[in-house]
């Protein structure tokens, strides 16, 4: 009797953590008289299944986050997925590039067409289309291949950029850059999407901090090669041509070298009619023609019209109106239809860090545009010298990118270094609006690698977040939303930035005589001082100073500050997550019917047999490790 309480009380301690009942020796009896002894020294675990067993259902199946690689994945080779990355870089920093490759080249193509009037549309057109369909393309990608949906991506960016390029009127090229601007709005997400496929977790943050390297250094080229085609033999309309050999790399690394399978298959299931009711096309009607008239207002207000003119009051009331109905539309279809639904928009750390990436895009965007800017005007610099003085600003980003990415996928967690970086962004912005015009270069030099380390460092993170927190049916939709965030962010900060600046310089130049404040912005950096006094012109450098300081810079200042609280809100979750799994996973009792359960139990020599005698369908048990048997430990199916 003692023997039997015994046996039973080793069965409750042994199995009070594992769903798995423990067995009843009555009911299991053993086939042989077993000492005390025996069933005390065998300690080990045990797995029961039913054979076959079915595979097990992916984190995906469920709606949780995904915590663990799943052991089936076949990753390419290691020269395969080199290519591969190496043409997802290159497609990365073509987008980026375009946003501000035509700067320099404006006034070549407004002499080229007499279209001064279009210098508004040439930027515009781009970004409009940019961040109209960013969500669209969210919700395609959900329902179809990543790797078809993204190789139309980028034939779409290389047909407006080839439009662009052979551009005959301004009417054309404006048509162009509102097809590159379509195309480019999917090619950020598809790149995401695809190393989620042929790259493990763990090893993503380094790979993924080589964008926001690709951004850096995209952001202060631009100028530079717009600058050097449109004074060469090329002319400006190699900013454009030179897309296309670059995106043809792209094409047939991706057509050529990339299997991945197609997983969105059952979720387009049901008849056209109904996978076009998925793709919610009322929710992108109400926000297309919304975000539109967002930044045609930015664009235009206090520059082509004044804001009380009528023009600037009905875009933003159609842009208030459509807004709340997209997002009254949005809530009725949460978590159905909805392009975002509920469950991703309010998920913390998607929330956080679409914040964060709001404030790093309208930092780096702004600060890598009229930082030249400063240059030019105060301490009278060509194009090409302000943009080599912002190679601090780039090699900082690149380094913190690279090197957080680094730090992460050793340590695990990517909490920290947004929190650091965040502060040195904040730091570095409110350091830019102290510049003043005699500065030593160690000054302008420290200030930007202080700010190109918090971007560095900041800028890649949220959307290695998406990739832990989300069940994967979500995360193109989160990743849509972030990159969102951080086109929309440059996009109104760059027009805010003009806004203040202008406000700030004209407001000075007021009282100086002599001086046409108005004709004196029209001018530009460049041509700042043309037509003003000898004894004004210091006063107009001055005054271009504190409008640049307190105008762009410091409102780059009051966004980077929000960085901060969105990377303390973020949870703190590891790349290192479910790295390695247990060779059985745990189920509960229903699922152990069907396929496995794992229990740990003292178990005497030939006890497993008997067990196996009583499972159905040639059910067989595995013994683990134990401790005083090696021989035992290493029994296998």
């Amino acid at each position: 009797m003692q023997e039997k309480e015994d046996f039973e009380s080793s069965h409750r301690r042994a199995t009070s953590t594992f769903s798995f009942e423990p067995l009843d020796p009555d009911e299991y009896p053993l086939s042989r008289p077993v000492s005390q002894s025996q069933r005390t020294s065998r300690y080990t675990s045990r797995t029961v299944t039913r054979a076959p067993t079915p595979p097990l259902p992916s984190k995906d199946e469920d709606n949780t986050a995904p915590t663990q690689e799943q052991p089936a994945t076949q990753y390419p080779p290691p020269a395969k997925l080199a290519l591969i990355l190496i043409s997802l870089y290159i497609a990365i920093f073509l987008v980026a590039l375009d946003r501000t490759i035509m700067g320099p080249a404006i006034p070549a193509i407004t002499n080229k067409f007499h279209s001064i009037d279009d210098i508004g549309w040439y930027g515009s057109a781009y970004m409009l289309t940019s961040c109209g369909f960013i969500l669209l393309y969210g919700r395609v990608y959900t329902f179809f291949p990543t790797k078809h949906v993204f190789l139309s991506s980028i034939f779409l960016f290389e047909a407006g950029s080839a439009v662009c390029g052979a551009a005959t009127s301004s009417l054309m090229l404006i048509i162009g850059r509102a097809i590159a601007g379509f195309g480019s709005s999917g090619i950020f997400t598809g790149a995401i999407l695809i190393i989620l496929e042929i790259v493990p977790l763990h090893r993503r943050p380094l790979l993924q901090g080589l964008f926001g390297a690709c951004f850096g250094v995209a952001s202060v080229a631009g100028p530079l090669l717009g600058g050097a085609f449109t004074g060469s033999k090329a002319t400006w309309r190699w900013c454009f041509f030179m897309n296309l050999p670059l995106g043809a790399i792209t094409i047939a690394s991706v057509v050529f070298l990339l299997n991945i399978e197609d997983k969105s298959k059952e979720k387009r299931s049901g008849t056209w009619a109904d996978l076009f009711k998925k793709l919610d096309p009322l929710g992108t009607i109400l926000f297309l023609p919304s975000i539109t008239s967002l930044l045609l207002a930015l664009e235009w207000g206090a520059t082509e019209y004044a804001w009380s003119d009528p023009t600037i009051i009905a875009l933003l009331t159609v842009f208030a109106v459509l807004f709340v109905a997209f997002v009254a539309w949005q809530a009725y279809t949460r978590n159905t239809t909805a392009t975002v639904p509920a469950r991703v928009l309010f998920q913390r750390s998607v929330a956080c860090g679409g914040l964060s990436q709001f404030a790093v895009g309208a930092t780096m965007l702004t600060v890598s545009m009229y930082i030249p800017l400063w240059f030019q005007a105060i301490q009278s610099l060509s194009a090409m010298a302000s943009g080599i003085r912002t190679i601090p600003l780039v090699l900082s980003v690149v380094v913190g990118s690279i090197l957080s990415g680094a730090l992460v996928q050793r340590i695990g967690y990517y909490t920290p270094f947004m929190i650091i970086g965040s502060v040195l962004m904040s730091v570095g912005v409110g350091l830019l609006t102290t510049w003043n015009i005699p500065i030593p270069a160690r000054i302008w030099i420290s200030y930007q690698v202080i700010l190109g380390l918090g971007v560095g460092f900041t800028m890649q993170h949220p959307n290695l977040a998406i990739q832990i927190v989300l069940p994967k049916p979500d995360i193109p939709t989160g990743t849509a939303l972030l990159s969102l965030a951080q086109t929309l962010g440059g996009a109104v900060f760059v027009a805010v930035g003009q806004n203040t600046f202008i406000d700030k310089f004209v407001a000075r130049l007021e009282g100086i005589p002599g001086v046409d404040a108005r004709a004196a912005v029209k001018g530009g950096a460049t041509a700042v001082l043309d037509g003003v006094p000898r004894s004004a012109r210091e006063m107009v450098v001055d005054a271009y100073n504190y409008a640049l300081t307190n105008g762009p810079f410091f409102a780059c200042l009051i966004v980077a500050c929000l960085a901060l609280p969105a990377a303390l809100g973020m949870e703190w979750r590891s790349v290192k997550e479910g790295m390695q799994k247990p060779a059985v996973q745990q189920r509960s009792d229903e699922e152990a019917n069907d396929g496995v359960a794992l229990t740990k139990e003292r178990l005497d020599t030939g006890q497993e047999e008997e067990l196996e005698a009583e499972l159905p369908n040639g059910g067989r048990v595995f013994l683990g490790p134990c401790q005083e048997d090696e021989s035992r430990s290493e029994r296998r199916t």
